[in-house]
């Protein structure tokens, strides 16, 4: 649902930050009584107690001196600002504090405001800066260790800072975060509009086409702004480069082509787009480390199927990727960490899950079955499969380790970069080749498979020696499997934004292929969140 955005709220809160002047706090504030308040208001909270207790029990909210007044005015305008950052200003409470403000009247009423306004802060500190939905929570996939700050440190640091910059510290500082909020406006506008207009009809649209899907194509493209008005009824060049534009801002084969896919995007409505940008910025916040992503870092985008190396915030590799199936056991997780070394000419031994699942049945129907698996007893000795009845084992049971040998056909191909985990999951190098042609590329059983696994090697390397082409192929050409560390670690983080954007150009869409951000926006939404429109 889209609520429209009204002038109340702002009456709501100059109301509020009048009353936060003229109370008579001062005397009250000093009391034993407001202490005591404190103390056991605080009780149910070891972070807040612990702040109140180490300062001995003074306000910082509820005095009359200049930097209590700072505080309230500056975290009031926060709160009262929280739907910029996709956050439902009613969670942090705007009406109860005005209703407790006016009607503050004894040192314990005061005592619990004080407290009140604390653990308000807190909320809305810890919503803001690395966000209001727990990861696991909406999909246990996401992995992903959310960097939480320490209550009572934030409450200390804001009670000896500048109120109004330290609230301007919290959200995410990076430049896509900025981009997203804008582009999170631009759309709520659009909404308040009425959205792009009628949907193109249910037709195959290729160039040199005429009639009333075509008008309604040309339509939507001009209020999507990727065509100049023009009054022209045919599929002509000019809008089969629109469309192929439109295509490749949202990750589809520009063949220009109207079809059920291509289709399908261009008839997503604005909120959609809004809560795709507002999971975005959800997720973003999930990223809002103190050390930053690191200078030089791996960037994976599940959603997009590509993988990208930053320098200094410059994307200097970029390959497609192909990830996980979206079979729940298959889709690849969503958590960072730090390569530590590439593995030349690997040998891939199969995940037990994977042997379960995917090897064992196939063995126990036939012996035979994927001859290129050796099978490794305890001692490290190949065991021919003649002597092994495979039905009498499970996955738990079964005694072997299987593995592949290294060699041009090894399902991890010719390379592979470790960053070690509990997930076993890494990038590498892949004999299908054919697969990274394909619009959506979910094939994996759950690593991350590169196009230009060699280049990428390249790059890596060329931090630690000045030629590491000859240098890769010669291990390479040897066949032997050899392990290459790297002198500095690169930071890793495989995400999935479906919105993204770009320095220059539009924001960019993509499918929710394992059905991750819905469930996301879900729990967004049952914390409060909702969609607004902004009009004029």
């Amino acid at each position: 649902m889209v609520s429209i955005m009204r002038n109340s709220l702002g009456l709501l809160f100059a109301a509020l930050v009048a009353a936060l002047f003229v109370m008579p706090v001062s005397a009250l504030a000093q009391s034993i009584g407001f202490k005591q308040a404190v103390a056991e208001a605080s009780k149910g909270d070891r972070d807040i107690a612990a702040f109140y207790k180490a300062n001995g029990y003074q306000p910082i909210w509820t005095g009359s001196g200049k930097s209590d007044r700072q505080r309230r005015r500056h975290f009031l305008q926060a709160i009262e600002n929280a739907d910029v950052h996709g956050l439902p200003v009613a969670r942090y409470q705007p009406d109860v504090l005005e209703t407790n403000l006016r009607r503050v009247r004894s040192d314990r009423e005061l005592g619990a405001l004080e407290v009140e306004m604390s653990r308000l802060f807190l909320l809305y500190a810890r919503d803001v800066q690395t966000g209001i939905v727990v990861p696991a929570r909406a999909d246990s996939d996401i992995v992903r260790k959310v960097p939480l700050r320490n209550r009572q440190a934030v409450l200390q640091a804001f009670s000896k800072s500048s109120p109004k910059a330290f609230l301007n510290s919290l959200p995410p500082s990076s430049a896509e975060y900025t981009r997203l909020t804008k582009e999170k406006l631009r759309l709520e506008k659009i909404i308040g509009k009425g959205g792009w207009g009628a949907e193109v009809p249910n037709a195959k649209i290729e160039p040199g086409a005429r009639g009333p899907a075509v008008v309604a194509l040309r339509n939507r493209l001009i209020n999507l702004g990727y065509l100049n008005r023009t009054s022209v009824d045919v599929y002509d060049g000019k809008m089969v480069a629109a469309v192929q534009a439109f295509q490749r801002d949202h990750g589809l084969h520009a063949d220009g082509v109207v079809g059920p896919g291509t289709r399908g995007e261009i008839n997503a409505s604005a909120a959609k787009r809004l809560s795709q940008v507002m999971v975005a910025m959800e997720r973003e916040r999930w990223l809002n480390m103190p050390g930053g992503l690191g200078d030089r870092h791996v960037w994976v985008n599940l959603a997009d199927f590509r993988t990208k190396l930053i320098d200094n915030g410059k994307v200097t590799f970029e390959t497609k990727s192909v990830v996980g199936e979206r079979l729940r056991e298959k889709r690849t997780p969503e958590f960072s960490d730090k390569i530590e070394y590439m593995e030349i000419n690997p040998d891939w031994t199969v995940p037990r899950s994977i042997l379960g699942r995917d090897y064992l049945p196939r063995l126990q129907q036939d012996p035979s079955a994927a001859a290129y698996l050796q099978l490794i007893d305890l001692n490290g000795r190949v065991v021919s499969r003649e002597s092994i009845d495979f039905n009498l084992y499970t996955e738990e049971t079964f005694p072997f380790t299987v593995r592949q040998p290294p060699g041009r056909a090894n399902a991890l191909g010719t390379v592979k970069f470790m960053f070690p985990n509990p997930h076993a999951i890494y990038l590498h190098d892949t004999p299908a080749r054919n697969l990274f042609s394909r619009e959506v590329r979910t094939f994996s059983s759950g690593c991350v498979r590169l196009f230009d696994p060699h280049d990428f090697a390249y790059v890596l390397l060329k931090r630690q020696m000045s030629n590491p082409e000859p240098y890769f192929q010669r291990i390479l050409n040897s066949g032997q499997q050899t392990i290459v560390p790297l002198d500095e670690s690169v930071p890793v983080h495989l995400v999935y934004r479906t919105a993204f954007t770009q320095a220059k150009g539009r924001t960019q869409f993509r499918r929710d292929i394992y059905g991750r951000d819905a469930r996301i926006f879900e729990q967004m939404q049952n914390a409060g969140v909702s969609l607004r429109a902004v009009r004029g």
